[in-house]
């Protein structure tokens, strides 16, 4: 997690899912975070098993997260609300929220990062003086406008017991068949509505998208990080334990690791092992999308070696 300020390049194409992977029982919120809570609609605590919900809201308005150690900063969820609302804070209690605090790396209390179109871009650690935490806010913002989020959510007038969100439109029924789906843990339901929509509109974009990216987090299923990542190093030629790896570093944005891992691999391989390899970087592409450049990279290396 580094200090400096984030840049366009940076945000493109970072894919954070771990925080939904098997969502964990709602901790008991912490005296601080019933604070926050109420304090205004626009900072909200957050949990592993209520991320979800700040993924969605990320969708319509950026979304800041603050990875703290039992107390969130107050200067941060006043500089948060200073911008009207264009901005939502979200306050994570680090210590009960262990897949949040692999997801965002969190190494040290605060972590600040934010969200934007359900992607996590790394701000900084520690608290920054307000006119310098001000200018990495504004960043944020800038990013959230080239990528198409810039709505707000409504500035209270008074306490509010419950945070207060953007009204959307609804989704597809399918697509909302499969979303909250997603939200109790059940993947497997989940891939049924997609591949649904997808028969129904084989052009819906969203739902390949969708179906990729939950595909995911049901193969990651419930096996730890550790697991995954000593599986692979005993056996670096073991293409599901690769494919497991690459699973593990998309979902957390790293998807140069992914990338590099199983096209390096892949010269190696038989006809079906390259079949496999070429059918998941497929679908790390939809999850990545189009534009972002690492896919472009990678796409031209995997044609090179097909042919």
């Amino acid at each position: 997690m580094s200090t400096v300020p984030p840049s366009a390049a940076s945000f493109r194409g970072a894919v954070d899912l771990s925080s939904l992977v098997r969502p964990s029982v709602p901790a008991a919120s912490t005296p601080a975070a019933a604070e926050a809570k109420g304090a205004s609609g626009l900072v909200v605590a957050a949990t592993d098993s209520s991320f979800a919900s700040i993924l969605e809201l990320s969708n319509s308005v950026p979304v800041i997260v603050e990875l703290h150690a039992g107390q969130p900063t107050a200067s941060l969820g006043t500089l948060v609300t200073s911008f009207g609302g264009r901005l939502v804070l979200a306050t994570v209690d680090a210590s009960s929220n262990p897949q949040l605090q692999q997801a965002f790396q969190a190494q040290v209390a605060p972590t600040v990062a934010a969200v934007v179109g359900g992607r996590p871009l790394a701000l900084f650690e520690g608290e920054l003086p307000e006119a310098e935490a001000r200018q990495v806010l504004e960043q944020v913002l800038a990013l959230a406008a080239q990528n198409g989020v810039t709505g707000t959510v409504p500035v209270p007038d008074a306490v509010a017991e419950e945070p207060v969100e953007p009204v959307d439109e609804p989704l597809p029924p399918h697509h909302q068949e499969a979303y909250d789906a997603i939200e109790r843990g059940d993947y497997r339901a989940a891939i049924a509505a997609y591949r649904t929509a997808i028969a129904q509109n084989p052009r819906d974009q969203l739902a390949v998208a969708g179906l990729a990216q939950v595909s995911l987090l049901d193969r990651l299923g419930n096996q730890t990080a550790a697991d995954i990542r000593s599986a692979a190093a005993a056996a670096p030629d073991d293409v599901d334990a690769q494919l497991a790896v690459a699973d593990l570093d998309v979902s957390g944005g790293h998807l140069d690791d992914a990338f590099d891992r199983l096209l390096t691999l892949f010269p190696s391989l038989d006809a079906d092992a390259r079949n496999a390899v070429r059918a998941r970087m497929l679908e790390f592409f939809e999850i990545a999308g189009a534009e972002d450049p690492r896919v472009g990279l990678a796409r031209r290396r995997l044609t090179t070696l097909l042919y």
